[in-house]
């Protein structure tokens, strides 16, 4: 037996990429995991999720072998070399008879968050021609993406949280979630730090989360009232000549039309529509515009998911607009980006591009595509409707769609409904309870890995570029294999090419992990040898400085059409006779609640989390379950105009009165007879896809949902 020791490595679960202690044991086995205190960005944090990794390795909630589904919906052990060869085959033969377009993929959040991963799916898909690409981007946050595509980007990023002397959190508890802009690493830290500089916080949220606990300013609004909100900023901003009016004038276009649409949206409409104090709100606009300010608005999940978001999102983007919050020609970035293709940064709008416009359309709904993805909401229809391109299968990698997308009755009716569902998952989600083949994969601490490029410069205030060795080996048992390297040996079988990252792998010999990682970083400031010699440390890169605008540069567009005429919508939909007819058939709000103990539905199997959050309970304000006489730890039934499901309630001060916050993620599937204090219950099956979504991403309403709260009587 050797000796026990301690190896650093980074978690992968979000965004925070927390620097870890592991201990080993003289086996070999993960024993023990801890935040590194040496970390120079964490510096010690690490949250529950991250802390169960032994658990997670070593637990019999693990899956250590292949799985085969057999005819009576049981599943056998199958080896992974016998796996590999039938769904390679099969594939080959569903893509030859039906074409490309009857094969698509899901990528979920945990594969976001590893380099290879993240770029390994897409590019398998391509292999077989597929342009059926989805992923939780599209039912989460794709209001930001359609924010890029019409109002535009500045090149050389914003203020960062690291030089700001005010910020905006509009929808988002970043000490709690983790993942917001400027504050991942160690957000407790980060904050106190920046509160002790100066930092004026301003919180905006139904709930006085632990992060508005901290704001100068925190406005409580109804939920789903943002764009009412965002829009009146503007309007006072605007008003007050507290914009940048250099900035505007120089990298702006249809200014006068925003000016123009928001006036309707004064601070006493906004504040009979949001439940808010006039006064409040224009605290809140003097407070982040009155002056020179370095700093941004930022809206988080609790906008994106919420009604109207794309048109919420777009307004609390032109905050930072019409402020100039952008880095200037001269001035340094101080983290450029290290992982990505080097870029020169101006000081210039590149300008909307509205992809979706010219992209290709869905089969189903006619939605364009955003960043090289489809629309997540149309996936069951996609499955479900007949005809030529219809989605025949389906894989499935990091993620858990059967509780991720809205709607899951008609979803999981889809995903019944595939000749070929794979899952690549080192747990037994609900999504592989209905595949065919569920794969397992290494997990964290077993392979080699790098953080993926994609946040880098939003999360990381300095260059920085997390890589790892693998550390521990899988189980002595286990028939397990990295998932990048599962994707290239189906892809293999089935006779097909995969060009990673632009360059063609071959069929011979598999690539390994450093060879994928030396052509990500290929044309990138870091080099793979400097990334893993720096691993887990700064790297010594000196800053980039911001160019000057080339004499193309385009504009801002804050106020194309089908923006104004949105706004107009909704300064027109709100009547106060109205409003009393929606509250008294459903007179709550379902908001969507982050919880620190999971990720949406990962590790809920593990020990540790189920004795601290068994289930997804429901919260209200006290007066209200005084109000409807109930207590907390009764029963009630939450019911939509679209669905219904259990829960058992549980007192929340920090709400919002009419306000019910419950997490999603949750529950098995929709005719499972688990208790509802296993599983917990799915919000997802309150909300349609069939309506309410947005018309650009087909993004569903997933928070702000009017709901009624009725006691379960014995």
């Amino acid at each position: 037996m050797a000796a026990p020791r301690q190896a650093r490595s980074f978690c992968r679960i979000c965004s925070g990429y927390c620097g870890m202690i592991l201990d080993i044991d003289g086996d070999g086995r993960l024993v023990g995991a801890r935040g590194d205190k040496a970390h120079p960005l964490t510096r010690g944090y690490a949250c529950i999720k991250g802390l169960q990794a032994p658990e997670a390795h070593n637990g019999p909630a693990r899956l250590r072998h292949p799985l085969k589904r057999l005819p009576d919906g049981s599943f056998a052990r199958i080896p992974l070399d016998a796996a590999l060869d039938e769904i390679g085959a099969k594939l080959a033969t569903l893509v030859d008879r039906h074409g490309p377009e009857a094969l698509a993929a899901f990528r979920g959040t945990i594969t976001v968050y590893s380099a290879l991963s993240a770029q390994m799916l897409p590019d398998w898909l391509a292999a077989f021609g597929s342009r059926g690409f989805y992923s939780t981007m599209t039912i989460d946050q794709s209001a930001k993406w359609v924010t890029v595509e019409r109002l535009g980007m500045w090149s050389a990023g914003k203020h960062s949280f690291a030089e700001a002397d005010v910020w905006m959190w509009i929808g988002t508890n970043p000490l709690l979630s983790l993942g917001s802009a400027g504050i991942a690493s160690n957000p407790a830290l980060s904050l106190r730090d920046a509160k002790a500089r100066g930092l004026k916080l301003i919180v905006i949220d139904p709930r006085h989360t632990e992060t508005a606990q901290h704001a100068d300013l925190f406005i409580q609004p109804r939920p789903g009232e943002d764009v009412a909100i965002a829009a009146g900023l503007i309007n006072i901003i605007l008003a007050e000549r507290w914009h940048d009016a250099a900035f505007c004038a120089e990298n702006v276009a249809g200014l006068g039309t925003l000016r123009r649409a928001v006036a309707p949206f004064t601070p006493d409409y906004v504040a009979a529509r949001a439940g808010i104090a006039a006064a409040d709100l224009h605290r809140a606009a003097a407070m982040f515009a009155d002056g020179p300010r370095r700093g941004v608005a930022h809206a988080g999940t609790g906008v994106t998911m919420a009604p109207r978001s794309n048109l919420a999102d777009h307004l609390f983007e032109c905050l930072n607009v019409i402020c100039g919050r952008y880095l200037r020609a001269g001035e340094p970035v101080a983290n450029p980006g290290v992982l990505s293709p080097a870029r020169e940064l101006r000081a210039e709008v590149i300008g909307p591009s509205r992809g979706w416009e010219h992209s290709e359309k869905g089969r189903i709904g006619g939605h364009g595509m955003l960043f090289g993805e489809k629309m997540t909401a149309m996936l069951a229809d996609e499955m479900l409707t007949p005809g030529p391109g219809r989605i025949r299968s389906l894989f499935v990698d990091g993620g858990n769609p059967a509780s991720a997308v809205p709607d899951q009755r008609k979803f999981v009716a889809a995903l019944r409904s595939l000749d070929l569902l794979v899952t690549i998952d080192p747990f037994m989600s609900t999504t592989a309870r209905l595949s065919h083949y569920v794969l397992p994969p290494t997990t964290f601490y077993e392979h080699a890995d790098m953080a993926s490029p994609v946040y880098e410069t939003s999360f990381f205030a300095r260059p920085f570029a997390a890589y790892t060795p693998a550390i521990v080996a899988p189980p002595a048992d286990a028939e397990v294999a990295d998932d990048w390297l599962l994707l290239w040996e189906i892809a293999r079988r089935a006779g097909r090419e995969i060009s990673f990252f632009g360059q063609p792998l071959g069929l011979v010999a598999p690539p390994t992990a450093e060879q994928l990682h030396r052509i990500l970083l290929r044309d990138a400031p870091a080099s793979f040898d400097m990334v893993e010699a720096h691993a887990g440390q700064p790297l010594d890169l000196p800053p980039a400085i911001v160019a000057p605008a080339s004499a193309d540069a385009g504009r801002f567009a804050v106020a194309p059409p089908d923006v104004v005429a949105e706004l107009a919508a909704v300064r027109a939909e709100w009547q106060p006779t109205t409003a009393v007819v929606e509250s008294t058939r459903y007179p709550f709000r379902l908001i969507s609640r982050r919880l620190r103990e999971v990720s949406n539905s990962m590790y809920h199997e593990l020990p540790a989390i189920r004795r601290r959050v068994p289930y997804n309970a429901a919260y209200l304000h006290p007066q209200d379950l005084a109000a409807l006489d109930l207590a907390t730890g009764d029963r009630v039934r939450i019911i939509s105009d679209h669905g219904e499901i259990p829960g058992i309630v549980s007192s929340d001060d920090n709400l919002r009165r009419g306000t019910v916050s419950m997490a999603h993620g949750w529950g098995g599937l929709p005719d499972d007879q688990s208790a509802y204090e296993d599983v917990g219950a799915y919000t997802g099956l309150l909300i349609s896809t069939d309506r309410d979504l947005e018309p650009i991403n087909a993004m569903p309403r997933q928070s702000a949902i009017p709901v009624r709260v009725e006691a379960e009587r014995l």
